[in-house]
């Protein structure tokens, strides 16, 4: 793998069929959400043009993603580090036992940590200094606890104290947070569950009143001033959207 083709974690290019794809299929949500509140091919199709920006916000969930899972395998990664300097072991012939460790654990050979390591026992190999590869991984990676470790592992490497103690403390505190994160993320998967059924809430209920008593809110269909509320409601909807999405985000 050549050093341009090492991936960015802070990038993600999409193909021409993702974004066909994502493009589609919002195209098709938005059509069916529209049409529940309007019942209006033809409004429908005009707003179907607003799943044009869905990529790039499709783009941003995929990169956030793949960082939280490199974040997670990361600390798989310290565990193994640390258990092999509890060993005895030097700081390098753990890093190139680290790839083994971790492949029992992670079955795919596309798994970015396992990538990652490949590449650094590769520059290991062709005589780079380990703090040189840890840096290109951490200047990549775009991820607060790896760089906080890389930093410390740098600074200890350049200032000669004890370095196998100080990564082990390290990796200690930076495993202890990343656990507290998984642990807020646990409790936070019930919260956007609840938001996300209160955000569709009043569709269903739209759909609901629409099939069992289409003569009440016929009107509201038809009239020009029940087409106004209608538009104020998916204003608010949106709004509720995005306030409560905010909310149930937590950065650790």
């Amino acid at each position: 793998m050549l050093e341009k083709d090492l991936t960015d974690y802070s990038e993600y290019h999409m193909t021409i069929k993702e974004k066909i794809l994502y493009t589609f299929l919002a195209m098709i949500v938005i059509f069916v959400i529209v049409f529940i509140f309007y019942h209006k091919i033809s409004i429908s199709l005009i707003l179907c043009t607003t799943a044009l920006i869905y990529p790039k916000i499709k783009r941003k969930e995929i990169i956030e993603k793949r960082k939280y899972s490199l974040n997670l395998q990361f600390k798989d990664m310290l565990y193994s580090l640390s258990s092999s300097l509890n060993a005895g072991k030097s700081v390098e012939l753990s890093f190139r036992e680290i790839h083994q460790d971790l492949s029992v654990i992670y079955i795919d050979p596309n798994t970015d940590i396992l990538i990652e390591t490949q590449v650094i026992l590769r520059k290991l190999k062709m005589n780079e200094t380990i703090e040189s590869a840890l840096t290109d991984f951490s200047n990549r990676a775009h991820i607060e606890d790896i760089t906080n470790f890389v930093d410390v592992f740098n600074i200890c490497k350049r200032t000669g104290g004890n370095i196998i103690e100080i990564i082990k403390n390290t990796s200690n505190i930076i495993n202890d947070k990343i656990e507290k994160k998984e642990e807020i993320n646990i409790i936070l998967s019930e919260r956007k569950l609840e938001q996300k059924i209160l955000t569709s809430l009043p569709v269903f209920m739209v759909i609901l009143l629409t099939f069992t008593v289409p003569e009440y809110i016929a009107p509201v269909f038809k009239d020009s001033k029940g087409i106004v509320a209608m538009t104020v409601s998916i204003v608010f909807l949106l709004i509720a959207y995005v306030i409560s999405k905010k909310i149930v985000s937590i950065i650790v």
